[in-house]
């Protein structure tokens, strides 16, 4: 007597993903959620950034019957995955301000005829109009929820018009829901589960480990945003020949860096809000099609690039939380390979944090909380703990163990206690009834200063640091402003230093609380030159002769169709391709990320640039 395994309910699943995208099975969670999804169940999922989240929604959208439809915020992210989908051989659309009448009508025909296996479109989109109507009128296979964190308020980058989302739960009853994520901590999570109505779904929640994005992070030369400037400049030229994006945090910084890094050689762009969208999209469009464009942008507009060959993100100013961080840090090395996540940060960087949280419409719980959350980005950036380490604990991972590449692990800053220091610049703060500035506190501490007045001499606090050298007494009141012991209040240009938490600082004096400092590199000063080799620079010169000759063959492809050219085959591909030179097509639909679609399309011309 025989018994029969039970039937595998992936098996389409898989199929799916060889015929569609090459690739022989799913990876980490991808294959539970789908199964999720097949199954007809409402989903949470939490990947890490170019850990594959469209296809959870994807693989389903192409199997379940009806359309699959996914509400993402943003028009260029929307635009690469229907390209890319188009690519593989999969019926893909959007619906945005940039489709023409009689191409939404041709969408909606498609749809009605089940010709249609996927429909993008944005927020605003789904509830102008008589959309949500005209999807009732047509079978949906599921509802997917791109990026989201959007829907919390206690998320980075809270968007109202996703608070509305949780409507589609009555709207589309029996059809199955997946919100999709890269950077959601528990508190979250489960308001994400709340607002949509997922309650019940299952909650898949990934390590957020990034083995081969090497994170490193300098303090600022003081306040010099020329020194700031030619320090990103120099990053930027020692990675010469290679994608990356900038981030700054003004629109003037973009131009003015973009402008800086042309100077110096380096093909930059920059791209903010306050251009044309025109504009945008012609240099958003060059930086897709360059291998080693720069792009500079403002931290505060996403660009919802799908680009997996960023090589490098540098921060020229930091963002406001460890989630904006994580999200914009994982814009490099999409495509697996070595890539670098680079901060510059200083004092007025979170003071400007702070502050724009204090003009943003919000409730006072939701202010504290985010307020909290641009301070642990800080303590992050100026600890001493291993940097994707602290990322992972904070997003709530447990066991998260030292990547060993970052560069706190590579070269570990001396540390010491500074918990008597810290008690004297708290106690010297609060002697001087919090009305001056960083300088005139140490001096204070210092025992020195222009004319001192005699209540001033009078104080326990004067002249009871000469045992700590300057540089050491301004280096600690910045780390005290990063872990909230101190703030900078503006004061029309002249800022003053205040007493910060009342808890935090009660805990300091009692000695509760440990104050710790490290020797670091400042930027422009003493900030190291190591740099990771790029993946390409160990290839031999054969390997590499075929590898860019089918680049060459990729970038004319891509010119003659108008899109990216990683839509067509990415760097990987195209390396898989060139090591193991194919001799057949057979051969060739063996490679990874080689489907059907592409074979047919573009293998006889592979196969022609591999023969020399």
């Amino acid at each position: 007597m025989s018994f029969d395994s039970p039937p595998d309910p992936l098996a389409p699943a898989r199929e799916t993903l060889r015929r569609v995208w090459g690739h022989g099975d799913f990876r980490g969670l991808q294959g539970p959620i789908v199964a999720e999804a097949l199954a007809g169940r409402d989903v949470l999922a939490v990947l890490p950034t170019g850990g594959g989240k469209s296809v959870c929604y994807q693989v389903p959208s192409i199997l379940r019957p009806g359309v699959g439809l996914v509400v993402s915020p943003l028009i260029a992210l929307m635009t690469d995955q229907v390209e890319a989908l188009r690519q593989q051989g999969v019926s893909a659309a959007r619906l945005d301000s940039g489709v023409s009448l009689d191409e939404r009508s041709r969408i909606w025909r498609m749809a009605r005829e089940r010709t249609l296996d996927l429909l993008y479109v944005s927020p605003e989109g789904l509830f102008s109009g008589a959309m949500l109507e005209r999807l009732q009128e047509i079978d949906l296979a599921l509802i997917a929820i791109d990026e989201a964190h959007c829907v919390s308020q206690w998320g980075h980058d809270f968007r109202p018009d996703y608070r509305a989302l949780g409507r589609l739960a009555a709207l589309f009853s029996g059809v199955p829901r997946m919100a999709v994520t890269a950077t959601a901590d528990p508190r979250t999570r489960e308001d994400i589960v709340e607002a949509l109505h997922l309650q019940g779904a299952e909650v898949f929640v990934d390590s957020f480990a990034r083995p081969n994005l090497h994170l490193s992070a300098e303090r600022k030369a003081a306040a010099s945003r020329a020194r700031t400037d030619a320090r990103v400049v120099e990053l930027v030229s020692e990675r010469r020949g290679r994608s990356g994006v900038v981030y700054c945090g003004s629109r003037e910084g973009t131009e003015r860096l973009s402008e800086a890094l042309e100077a110096a050689g380096v093909p930059a762009l920059a791209y903010h809000a306050g251009m044309e969208a025109a504009e945008r999209e012609r240099r958003l469009a060059r930086f897709l099609a360059e291998d080693a464009a720069v792009m500079v942008a403002t931290i505060a507009f996403g660009m919802g690039v799908d680009k997996p060959d960023v090589r490098f993100v540098i921060h020229a100013d930091p963002p406001s939380s460890l989630e904006a961080y994580w999200q914009e840090v994982g814009r490099a090395g999409r495509d697996g390979d070595p890539a670098e996540g680079i901060t510059l940060y200083g004092p007025s960087d979170i003071a400007w944090s702070l502050r724009r949280l204090e003009g943003r419409p919000m409730e006072e719980a939701v202010r504290r909380v985010q307020a909290r959350k641009a301070r642990q980005l800080f303590t992050m950036l100026d600890g001493t703990t291993c940097r994707p380490q602290a990322v992972r604990r904070y997003f709530g991972e447990s066991g998260a163990e030292p990547c060993g590449v970052c560069d706190l692990c590579l070269d570990p800053p001396s540390q010491r206690d500074a918990t008597v220091e810290a008690q004297k610049v708290l106690a010297a703060v609060q002697r001087l009834g919090e009305r001056f500035g960083r300088a005139r506190v140490v001096d204070h501490l210092l025992g020195k200063g222009r004319d001192p007045q005699p209540w001033e001499t009078s104080l326990s606090t004067w002249g009871i640091g000469t045992d700590v050298d300057i540089a050491t007494w301004r280096d600690l009141i910045d780390h005290l402003l990063f872990e909230g012991l101190l703030v900078e209040a503006p004061n029309d240009g002249r800022p003053l230093i205040t007493l910060g938490d009342p808890e935090l600082v009660r805990a300091v004096y009692r000695g509760e609380r440990r104050v710790e400092t490290a020797h670091r590199a400042v930027a422009g000063i003493e900030a190291p030159r190591r740099r990771r080799r790029d993946a390409l620079e160990t290839l031999d010169a054969d390997l590499r002769g075929r590898f860019e000759a089918l680049r060459a063959w990729r970038r004319e492809r891509a010119a003659e169709q108008h899109v990216p050219p990683y839509v067509i085959f990415q760097d990987r591909t195209l390396l898989e391709i060139a090591a193991a030179q194919p001799g057949s097509l057979g051969a060739l639909s063996q490679v990874p990320g080689v489907g059907q679609n592409k074979l047919a399309r573009y293998g006889k011309a592979v196969l022609k640039v591999l023969v020399p």
